[in-house]
């Protein structure tokens, strides 16, 4: 889709505002007093390298601009010299073909969400519907996103397991860190269904069981700071299955963050320490999500993004064992191989939502732009 003029005009200016900012972050970033206080240090370089980008693609739209300048200024003044003229005549559609190519890049970075692709991903995965064969599903999901993250080479951390004692997991929170685990994960929010027939049925009948997952970008403590007032912390008797000596510590801490109601869990580690600083995580993650939602909201219903709500109670894919096919219904893909899926093969579905969301947000910001909506960055 082709910038038109009036984009292109809110584009350039845009892009110059942001590099305008890269290069004061910069400057700042060379503060003494910033080098000193490392949190900000820390928000500040992440901030500057978002933003590098676009003072990247500045300079280069930049040259491109003065190379057609240079090639219009030849075709006034070699009027009389055809060979030069045709020469002037290329360089000008080379370099309009340059800019449109670089203004495509640009609406590309500011349809990112506000830094958060490079963000690391708290993923909290629960039964639903369908009881012990729910769980073991659950299971399973966490099992494929560990193994998906191993083949990507990022970071796989357990905050809280809660498993059944047939080997299911009733819920399921996870850390996975490294580069892009949430731009690549972002799409898996919401309802998980398979269809098969469970290890407990005798008759051979097809069961329907759902799981939900919900996949939150993490946050630092610089960008949600909570009042320690406003947390109620208690603790609990780790649960698992009999026997274990999880059981014999209320080493499980709940954290309830009383403005809002959100309540966590973590249970993961055998020290209250180590348990509250894994809560404390997954609730700066669920603080955050709700901030940045709420963002989004006000911004506008157009910036959501159209392959899915993310709702967690939303229905998203289906695991259909008989079949051996997996179904997206957001896209209305299909693959084949839910086992082979299941073991971490997922990016033939991951690069069609990628690809279906890139290309819904792109004419959704164009649109933005000419009705002269907010468009973020």
């Amino acid at each position: 889709m082709k910038v038109s003029e009036e984009t292109k005009h809110r584009l350039v200016g845009k892009l110059e505002a942001l590099a305008a900012q890269c290069a004061e972050l910069q400057r700042l970033l060379s503060d003494p007093e910033v080098a000193a206080d490392r949190a900000r240090l820390s928000a500040m370089g992440r901030e500057h390298g978002r933003l590098a980008a676009f003072g990247q693609k500045y300079d280069q739209l930049r040259k491109v601009q003065q190379r057609r300048e240079e090639a219009q200024q030849s075709l006034s003044e070699e009027a009389s010299d055809r060979e030069l003229l045709q020469l002037a005549r290329e360089e000008v559609q080379e370099a309009d073909r340059a800019e449109e190519r670089i203004l495509q890049e640009v609406i590309g970075l500011l349809m990112a969400d506000e830094g958060e692709a490079e963000r690391n991903v708290i993923m909290e995965i629960r039964a639903g519907t369908g009881g012990e064969e729910a769980a073991l599903f659950t299971a399973e999901l966490f099992r494929m996103y560990s193994r998906y993250a191993e083949r990507k080479g990022w970071k796989v951390e357990a905050l809280d397991l809660e498993p059944t004692e047939l080997g299911g997991m009733r819920e399921a929170v996870l850390s996975i860190t490294g580069r892009g685990a949430w731009e690549r994960l972002r799409y898996e929010s919401g309802g998980h269904r398979v269809q098969r027939v469970p290890q407990t049925e005798s008759q051979g009948r097809i069961h329907t069981s759902l799981a939900t997952v919900a996949v939150m970008p993490e946050a630092d403590e610089v960008e949600v700071q909570i009042n320690p007032d406003d947390v109620e912390m208690s603790f609990l008797r780790s649960h698992g299955p009999g026997g274990q000596k999880v059981n014999k510590t209320s080493s499980c801490v709940r954290l309830v963050h009383k403005p809002t109601g959100i309540a966590v869990r973590c249970q993961d580690q055998k020290s209250q320490h180590a348990n509250r600083k894994k809560a404390m995580k997954i609730l700066r993650a669920r603080l955050f999500e709700m901030q940045q939602r709420a963002v989004r909201q006000q911004r506008d219903a157009m910036r959501r993004s159209l392959v899915g709500s993310g709702d967690r109670n939303e229905r998203i894919r289906t695991y259909n064992f008989p079949q051996d096919r997996i179904t997206d219904h957001r896209i209305g893909l299909n693959a084949f191989g839910v086992e082979s899926f299941l073991a971490g093969d997922c990016d033939r579905l991951l690069d069609g939502l990628a690809q279906h969301d890139r290309q819904e947000r792109l004419e959704t910001f164009l649109e933005a732009e000419r009705l002269g909506l907010p468009t973020g960055s």
